[in-house]
């Protein structure tokens, strides 16, 4: 399942150039991850408490069309599982006419905040975590 959140570009977000400044664009991907995890019901606070936290290990980013203020945008989000102590989300920022303005893929694990490791299976974790398995894929 794929999932969106809808941002609107801000004014002081924007460059010289007057386009979405290269670092507003990791801060939205991070935001729709982080409102996928609220909406399948594993919140920060939810998530400390458990003992773990989701950690970035790589992220790719591949900017296609410039963004410039008032552009509204959704934001979308989507596992992909792999067998290990690794995930991949894929993730696009696109205008509401379609036109996808850049592609990330990120790496990412669930790290046991105790022993500061990798947990071996992070779909299994989020599984026993989450109300809705189906938002991640799982």
């Amino acid at each position: 399942m794929t999932f969106s959140v809808p941002v609107i570009v801000r004014g002081y977000e924007l460059d010289t150039q007057g386009h979405l400044n290269q670092a507003v664009y990791l801060q939205y991907s991070e935001h729709a991850r982080w409102e996928l995890l609220r909406a399948a019901g594993v919140g920060q606070d939810k998530l400390i408490a458990s003992g773990v936290g989701p950690v970035v290990l790589e992220q790719n980013i591949k900017y296609l069309r410039e963004l410039r203020g008032g552009d509204e945008v959704e934001v979308t989000c989507e596992f992909e599982w792999q067998e290990g102590k690794i995930f991949t989300i894929r993730q696009q920022i696109r205008k509401l006419d379609g036109t996808v303005s850049a592609e990330f893929r990120v790496t990412g694990g669930l790290l046991d905040l105790t022993a500061r490791k990798l947990v071996a299976d992070p779909r299994a974790r989020f599984r026993a975590l989450t109300d809705r398995p189906d938002l991640l894929g799982i």
